[in-house]
């Protein structure tokens, strides 16, 4: 029976029946899915989708997160696609969505992430361990926690040019959650501003995290930035924990900072 679904775009898609031949584009999700136990139902993913640790030597790999070989997902024969409005080439989603149903993200908060994943809940028939997995998230991220004190803080996900997160992002509201404020909050000219040296000492942010991704910060970094900040505390951040909305959120420390 033919079956009818919105997404986070507000676009329909139509399907027959649960769908048993599923491709995620966004590693996030794709860990997701396993997590709504769809181990055997997806059969393509992306080169970063690194968890569940081993589905990139058992599962199809249909390219990276923006260059997806269109021919190879075609082989697979999807009955659905599972893709992101800003880690997936819009024109190439636009190609495989005249020939496939493809389901698309748009994740700016907590609040969206716990919404798509009651969608896909929904659409993949999984929802007894959808709820599970939102419970604890609930629990997780509890709406009467008051956070009694917050610290100013940067988040860098890139080095050269240097960028940033602005409030219109995932990460950002991940940050305030940690009871952290985030100084390039009100920037207006990207969701990710490029920033300079000048503007990051002027900030002065009590906390400086260097996050593990899309850019791989590591230790030689903390010592650039720590001759320059002197006084910031100066850390490294799992990009995942920061920047994945699917069932990572479970193990989401939003005490670390506290």
């Amino acid at each position: 029976m033919e079956r009818t679904f919105k997404d986070q775009l507000d676009r329909k898609i139509r399907l027959d029946g649960r769908p048993s031949r599923i491709i995620s584009l966004v590693p996030s999700q794709t860990e997701l899915l396993y997590s709504l136990g769809l181990g055997s139902e997806v059969v393509g993913i992306t080169k970063f989708c690194v968890r569940p640790s081993g589905w990139t030597r058992i599962k199809t790999i249909i390219g990276g997160t923006k260059q997806v070989d269109i021919e190879k997902v075609r082989s697979l024969k999807p009955d659905i696609i599972i893709a992101n409005k800003e880690e997936n080439d819009y024109e190439q989603v636009a190609i495989l969505a005249k020939e496939f149903p493809v389901w698309i993200s748009d994740i700016r908060n907590l609040d969206d992430a716990v919404e798509m994943i009651g969608n896909l809940a929904e659409i993949t028939g999984t929802q007894t361990a959808a709820d599970e997995i939102l419970e604890k998230i609930s629990q997780n991220f509890p709406e009467n926690r008051v956070i009694s004190k917050t610290k100013t803080c940067a988040y860098l996900i890139w080095w050269n040019p240097m960028m940033t997160v602005n409030q219109d992002t995932f990460i950002d509201d991940m940050l305030r959650r940690s009871g952290l404020e985030n100084v390039f909050a009100e920037r207006s000219d990207s969701r990710y501003p490029e920033i300079t040296e000048a503007e990051l000492i002027a900030a002065a942010p009590e906390i400086l995290l260097l996050s593990s991704e899309p850019f791989p910060f590591n230790e030689k970094h903390i010592a650039h930035f720590q001759k320059f900040l002197p006084n910031t505390r100066i850390e490294m951040a799992d990009g995942e924990m920061f920047s994945w909305y699917g069932s990572r959120l479970i193990a989401f420390d939003k005490e670390r900072f506290a």
